[in-house]
């Protein structure tokens, strides 16, 4: 890894030479850029430097030992030697994590879009349930969520529910999310006592700027109804219900949460840019790599990831063999172990890949 370092260093240098020019700063795409780059590339260097000391500090203690004749020198050598071998180890698998390129997507927003999945109003109910849940983990670290478009069931339950989150590592965070969860509970609907199983399909997309994608207006049907669903003074009153219909793709995205017909155009049009955004970033990966190796999981959004054993207390991500029996703080937002644990995960298979 050290034949690298007089690479990133002239790479460093030459960053910091043009961040240091009026002309950057008078342009803030590529000043943007610029930091972007050196905040990936100063820590990596930093780490290099730390692994030359520790292998320069490790060689002298060797020769140390070669030349040394005195036994509590030796001993005091060899326990030197030995702590300095382990700090080379971990500075080394430290280096080799911070050398996986970051993920374009890592500073961006998402839409999550939860929809219920087999299993009725049960599925409905836990759709609901999974939003709570979101919802704790967004209050902990501090993050903005809105509801952009949702389906109510009359129980309490959401047949579908699009939310668009903001933040600090938002994507980063949640990316993993994405794929069927199937919970396991006697449902609030059975009197019987039966423990019946359903399942909630969860979607993250990274939130698309106008930048990202173009969408054309000629491209672009739009229809106006009026709301459908339980509740709201507005509710079959006005034509505030937007449908928005991708003629190239046939995607059809419909909001009507908000009085304003403008208002929800606005957000149909966001869901709709990331959905497109989404379609091509995964176009491309399938392009770089058919087997995806670099993904935990298969990234189907069909395939199981999660199971919420609700009698057990049990939580088991699938892709990842993990298993918590702590399922009602997981289901109480605390999910920081479960996500460190995909991020390492993720980690170290990018780290085979390199």
């Amino acid at each position: 890894m050290l034949k690298k370092l007089p690479e990133y260093e002239k790479q460093l240098a030459d960053i910091d030479a043009k961040l240091s020019l009026p002309e950057t700063m008078q342009d803030m795409t590529i000043f943007k850029t610029l930091n972007q780059e050196r905040s990936h590339l100063a820590p990596i260097v930093d780490e290099m430097h730390t692994m030359q000391s520790l292998i320069s500090q490790i060689a002298e203690a060797e020769q140390l030992l070669h030349e040394e004749s005195d036994a509590e020198m030796l001993e005091m050598t060899r326990e030197e030697l030995s702590g300095l071998k382990v700090a080379l180890a971990e500075s080394q698998k430290k280096t080799k994590m911070l050398l996986i390129p970051p993920d374009p997507m890592e500073g961006k927003d998402i839409i999550m879009e939860i929809r219920a999945g087999t299993g009725g109003d049960e599925a409905a109910l836990f759709a609901a349930d999974l939003f709570r849940m979101y919802s704790h983990y967004a209050d902990e670290k501090g993050w903005k969520m809105e509801i952009i478009s949702s389906h109510e069931t009359g129980i309490g339950g959401f047949k579908e529910l699009v939310i668009g989150v903001s933040g600090k590592d938002v994507f980063g965070s949640l990316r993993w999310e994405s794929g069927t969860h199937r919970v396991q509970r006697v449902p609030e609907t059975e009197s019987g006592g039966r423990i019946h199983t359903s399942a909630v399909t969860v979607a993250v997309l990274p939130e698309a700027e106008e930048t990202d994608i173009e969408i054309r207006s000629e491209d672009l049907k739009t229809d106006v109804m009026r709301s459908s669903g339980p509740g709201g003074q507005s509710v079959n009153t006005t034509d505030s219900a937007v449908r928005l219909t991708h003629l190239p793709t046939g995607l059809v995205v419909i909001c009507q949460d908000e009085k304003s017909q403008i208002k929800n155009k606005a957000k149909a049009l966001r869901v709709l840019r990331s959905r497109l955004f989404d379609m091509e970033e995964e176009k491309k990966n399938r392009e770089r790599s058919e087997a995806r190796k670099s993904q935990v999981g298969t990234g189907d959004r069909s395939g199981r990831i999660r199971t919420y054993n609700f009698p057990q207390n049990r939580f088991t991500d699938h892709r990842i063999n993990l298993t918590l029996y702590k399922l009602e703080l997981i289901m109480g937002g605390q999910l920081e172990e479960v996500i460190d644990a995909m991020k390492v995960a993720a980690g170290e298979l990018a780290i085979q890949e390199a």
